[in-house]
């Protein structure tokens, strides 16, 4: 123990941008939003957007986008999309974040529902997690009242019985965590259903190292990162194998019983967690009666989707996405 007036010491820092002191006082500095400002707003002629509270306690917004046309069309399926950020980055008014919504808002003509939550350390799990759960009761509530935002009003233009949960690595682990709490055809969301989730390069962890994880690191991630994302959104005390971290470590409960809507987990094959993904979809489906997809893109890295959103490969995940939500129907 440090004597009286010590001065606290930095006991992690990541990449500068965030430090936690050794008295528990978290520094974030604000160079974050010079980086994200060198990214350009997709200004999309089709999607209008605005930005909605959904938890006032904790002083929560989401973004809602809405397709232009979709007046004069059939009522729109939702989707709900998660940021990700190692639980302890991200806002859904982050460039990269805010134009890959608005893409999935005109390739998938959907409603789409972009989350904030709180972020750790200052906000450790579970708080992302539950979270994430008030975003979908708000959902519900909209249904219910027939629209307290008037994007809602009438229940005519939203078709609240077809919700699909996307989720971008952190963000895929809180739709892991969403699939698990709601189950299959919950009554929970009533009228909302949630119809399938989407896992896109899912940030798992474990104490035991995984092929990719002990491969070279990637261009904007390392494990070195990874853990300390860990370290910091984790309860304190906490290793790699919680819960919350690893859905099939020795500490966690077991999915065999639990019945899940139809999933689809989207990896690149040079992500440090891809392996992680894989085994992911792979045990779920090897328990029999749930249906998980895995599909891998060859070369591509962590967030390829929305770091690159005009490649080839960023088109197919997005018409991959299409045809999963379609072929539920």
């Amino acid at each position: 123990m440090g004597s009286l007036g010590e001065e606290p010491q930095v006991t992690e820092d990541c990449m500068g941008l965030l430090q936690l002191l050794s008295n528990g006082t978290v520094l974030r500095s604000e160079s974050i939003d010079l980086i994200t400002q060198q990214i350009p707003f997709k200004n999309h002629q089709t999607v209008l957007f605005k930005d909605s509270i959904y938890h006032k306690p904790n002083n929560l917004h989401l973004r809602l986008y809405k397709p232009i046309s979709a007046s004069n069309r059939t009522a729109l399926p939702v989707v709900v999309f998660f940021h990700g950020g190692g639980f302890c980055f991200g806002s859904r008014s982050w460039p990269h974040f805010h134009n890959f919504s608005v893409t999935l808002a005109s390739s998938l003509n959907a409603l789409v529902v972009a989350p904030d939550y709180r972020l750790a350390p200052e906000h450790r799990l579970p708080a992302a997690f539950e979270d994430a759960e008030a975003a979908l009761t708000w959902l519900r509530d909209q249904a219910v009242s027939g629209g307290v935002d008037h994007w809602f009003e009438g229940g005519t233009d939203v078709d609240f019985d077809r919700v699909f949960v996307v989720g971008d690595s952190s963000g895929g682990n809180m739709a892991h965590q969403l699939a698990v709490r709601f189950g299959s055809g919950s009554i929970e969301l009533t009228p909302v259903r949630v119809r399938g989730y989407v896992l896109m390069g899912p940030f798992f962890g474990g104490e035991e190292r995984t092929n990719s994880e002990n491969g070279p690191s990637e261009a904007l991630l390392n494990l070195d990162l990874l853990d300390k994302f860990w370290r910091l959104s984790l309860p304190k005390g906490a290793i790699r194998d919680h819960p919350m971290a690893n859905p099939f470590g020795p500490m966690s409960p077991t999915l065999e019983l639990i019945s899940i809507e139809p999933m689809l987990v989207i990896v690149g094959g040079s992500e440090l967690l891809r392996d992680r993904a894989k085994e992911y979809a792979y045990k779920l489906k090897k328990m029999g009666g749930k249906k998980v997809d895995y599909i891998e893109f060859e070369n591509e890295e962590h967030g390829f989707y929305s770091n690159n959103p005009s490649s080839e490969a960023a088109e197919q995940v997005l018409r991959t996405i299409g045809d999963f939500m379609n072929n539920l129907f």
